[in-house]
């Protein structure tokens, strides 16, 4: 194993260069940006099936184009999956994808980084293996994870988790979805910006009533624990849902918040489920606390009368998304019900994987990969900062937890300054990133994307290997020069529609 971190390789022609700025940049006055109507990127995402605009009285319709299954309504895609088609409309495939950069792709890399343990490449079982498992998963793999989380988080605790308070299932959205479909007919607080996948689920689960709150940028996207507990008395809630350390914002609620988060589900009878699948991606400032994780399990006075549901698994943290592993923990009557709602919705997890993810959740070996990420993800997050400061792009608000840099878009030059063109320039150049308005949950769909909180931003993911985030801000570097030199008239318009459209397009060329 290596026991050093490589030195980050040169950061291209913009390495050093002085910061660009665009007062004397010439717009194209012919043109005004500020509707969707009148925005190419903006019509390109409301043609696509699902993303039609629902006004208040008539319901959303079929894409007429689609229209071939009776009843069929499209559910919209999540950020990542209309990326990636867009990308693929400008050329992009996985023979290729080493030409791209995928900056959009909440993954991390998968391969070997310093000094951490050796990559699992080989999985071995018995026959037995190849029956179905039970929908609550292995027992011996439940057992692991109850053991991993009262070892990290509840030493000294009289209430220990034991594996009937953990489930086993195919991914983090599949354990969201479980939950969803036991959730009875309730207003479900959520936050915007988060997870896009939070939309789907709050749009296909019709008994959950959503009820948006919008973080400010000025207090850091934080979660007012006060305002919480003021919604909870005057507007009923009774679940509430939120991604910590969040996404796309790299915060994280943590110490007397999140004590305090966990605290409302005893005293407001309110159930808390926190999708956690980036809590060993906190960057710490002190040396000694290097390898220390957040979970709301450390504030669980009874594992089995606190109303809080906990989401995690292999995806992010053990850096293993194709195997579909996570976990649901929470009080062992949630588990029953979640085995029973697996039953019809998913039928369970992997089999062979579950046995193979066992020697993973050691505690000891845990320790080892914690320290390795969170040292090389650092490293990469302040390399991204740098680079991204150097052109122009200071990140006001860095992220202190996950791979996810939310980059403000508002002072550059319009149509640039938002997130959708610009995804859409980019993808002229061989990168994607995740327009910032796929994080604001807004399962109705109404109103003018121009008037998102999100419109000016994009995601970017410092999840991918360090050479393919120079890649990908080489890309945007360039896109700023023409802007700079160019002036505006390049930008917002001849943007490839489909495969098909790029095919047609080449034979009149």
């Amino acid at each position: 194993m290596s026991k050093s971190a490589p030195s980050p390789p040169s950061t291209g022609p913009s390495s050093g260069s002085t910061p660009l700025h665009f007062g004397d940049v010439v717009v194209d006055d012919s043109k005004s940006y500020g509707h969707e109507d009148r925005s190419e990127a903006h019509q390109i995402f409301r043609q696509s099936a699902g993303h039609k605009v629902k006004h208040i009285v008539l319901p959303q319709t079929i894409n007429p184009d689609e229209e071939t299954v009776p009843g069929i309504q499209h559910p919209g895609s999540t950020g990542v999956i209309y990326c990636s088609d867009r990308a693929q409309a400008n050329g992009f495939n996985y023979d290729s994808s080493h030409e791209w950069s995928n900056l959009g792709q909440g993954a991390p890399e998968v391969g070997p980084i310093p000094d951490a343990p050796p990559r699992p490449v080989k999985v071995e079982y018995d026959y037995d293996a190849l029956e179905y498992a039970p929908t609550t998963g292995v027992k011996k793999l439940r057992e692991a994870v109850a053991n991993l989380y009262n070892v990290t988080y509840r030493k000294g605790k009289a209430s220990q988790y034991t594996y009937e308070n953990v489930c086993i299932v195919p991914g983090g959205r599949a354990g969201l979805s479980r939950i969803a479909a036991v959730i009875g007919d309730v207003y479900c607080s959520y936050q915007i910006p988060d997870y896009t996948a939070y939309d789907q689920m709050l749009s296909a689960f019709k008994r959950l009533i959503p009820v948006p709150t919008a973080l400010e940028p000025e207090n850091h996207y934080n979660l007012d624990i006060g305002q919480v507990k003021k919604d909870i008395h005057t507007q009923g809630l009774a679940v509430i849902l939120a991604s910590n350390p969040r996404n796309p914002t790299g915060q994280v609620i943590a110490g007397q918040d999140l004590k305090e988060l966990v605290e409302i589900s005893r005293e407001s009878s309110t159930t808390v489920v926190l999708d956690e699948f980036y809590s060993w991606y906190i960057y710490h400032d002190r040396e000694n606390d290097i390898g220390k994780s957040i979970s709301s399990a450390e504030y669980v006075e009874d594992v089995n009368s606190d109303s809080v549901v906990i989401v995690d698994g292999l995806t992010k943290n053990w850096r293993l998304p194709g195997w579909r592993i996570c976990w649901v923990i929470g009080p062992k009557n949630l588990i029953t019900a979640l085995s029973q709602s697996g039953s019809f919705l998913d039928g369970g997890a992997n089999h062979p994987l579950q046995l193979a993810a066992i020697p993973l959740l050691d505690p000891q070996h845990v320790q080892y990969e914690r320290v390795a990420l969170q040292k090389h993800f650092k490293m990469k997050r302040d390399h991204v900062l740098k680079r991204l400061k150097a052109i122009g792009l200071e990140v006001k608000i860095p992220p202190v937890a996950t791979f996810y840099i939310w980059l403000s878009l508002e002072n550059l030059p319009d149509p640039i300054n938002n997130g959708l063109t610009f995804f859409e320039e980019l993808l002229k150049e061989k990168t994607i990133v995740i327009p910032g308005i796929f994080f604001d949950i807004n399962p109705a769909h109404r109103r003018n994307l121009f008037s998102s909180p999100c419109h000016h931003f994009v995601r970017l993911s410092f999840g991918p290997p360090l050479e393919d985030l120079d890649k990908g801000i080489d890309a945007i570097t360039r896109v700023l020069h023409k802007a700079k030199k160019e002036g505006m008239r390049s930008f917002g318009h001849s943007y490839r529609k489909s495969i098909e459209g790029r095919a047609s397009l080449a034979k009149h060329i």
